[in-house]
Parts: structure tokens; C-alpha cells; sequence
């Protein structure tokens, strides 16, 4: 009865260091999900930039439905902001990030126009010889964001 319950707590143990990683795993694959839902907004930004080599100062100036008709199961709304497009994190998401925001900023050849914008996540730094021309307003913990939005260590 005594080797049970040492097996017993053994498990237990394992099991309580492997629920933040699963939690956290739950919420990187919320932020992922969400963010083909900014896909809509990039094409009027990249248009922008190849003709007036100016960013939209908002959803409207872009052509784009205001910000919280912008919406998905895990997005409450898309705020485009001097180009940067800014994810608010809302509906059915984890409350450990609703609220929070992630923002996609335009990385541009200042330039060279004729060299299509790249879209850059979060804390993660402009591609070389790029520039960003809007502000970052990132507010999630870099260890919750994927990968690719994090900063290189």
C-alpha cells in the first residue's frame, strides 16, 4: 500500500510540472489561430507603401471595416495604427491574454519601395536592411508568443 501511494505522488508530481507547459502550449496555439484574421488588413497597407511610400494612419484611411468588425473566435478586435496593425485578444481566448495585444508592423526598405513589405510579429526584430515606421505595442509576455514573435536570445 506504501510503494502505491509513493507511485501515486510521483505522478502527481509530474503532472503539476507539466501543467504550465501544457497551459502556456494552449495559449501560443490561440495566438497562432488568431493570426491569419490580420491577413485582410495587410494587402491595403503593402499597397500604400508601393504607391505613396506612406503607411495608413487608420482602418478608414485604409479602406478597412472599423476595428471591432474585425473579430474572430479568439480577436476582439484589429486596430491599424500608422501602418502597425494591433490585435486586441478577446471573445473565447485564455484570460491569462485577453485584453492583450499583439501588434504586426511593416517592415520596408526605406529606399526601395519596389521591395514588398514583411509583416514582423511582436517583440521579433525587422529582417536586415529593413526598418519599421510604426510603433510596437506588444503587451504579451514574450514567453506565450510563438516563436517567430519573440526576440532572438
Amino acid at each position: 500500500m506504501i510503494e502505491m501511494m509513493v507511485v501515486i505522488g510521483v505522478i502527481a508530481i509530474l503532472a503539476l510540472m507539466a501543467l504550465p507547459n501544457y497551459s502556456e502550449r494552449i495559449i501560443r496555439d490561440q495566438i497562432a489561430e488568431a493570426l491569419p484574421l490580420a491577413d485582410i488588413a495587410k494587402p491595403p497597407v503593402q499597397a500604400a507603401w508601393a504607391t505613396t511610400q506612406a503607411l495608413p494612419a487608420n482602418n478608414s484611411a485604409a479602406g478597412l471595416p472599423p476595428p471591432d468588425k474585425i473579430v474572430n473566435n479568439y480577436v476582439s478586435a484589429v486596430h491599424l495604427e500608422g501602418g502597425s496593425l494591433h490585435v486586441v485578444f478577446g471573445n473565447r481566448v485564455n484570460n491569462v491574454i485577453r485584453g492583450k495585444i499583439l501588434t504586426l508592423r511593416p517592415a520596408v526598405v526605406d529606399d526601395a519601395p519596389i521591395v514588398p513589405v514583411t509583416w514582423v510579429c511582436g517583440y521579433a526584430p525587422p529582417p536586415g536592411n529593413m526598418s519599421f515606421k510604426s510603433a510596437n505595442k506588444t503587451d504579451i509576455p514574450a514567453n506565450l508568443l510563438p516563436l517567430r514573435c519573440r526576440a532572438p536570445s
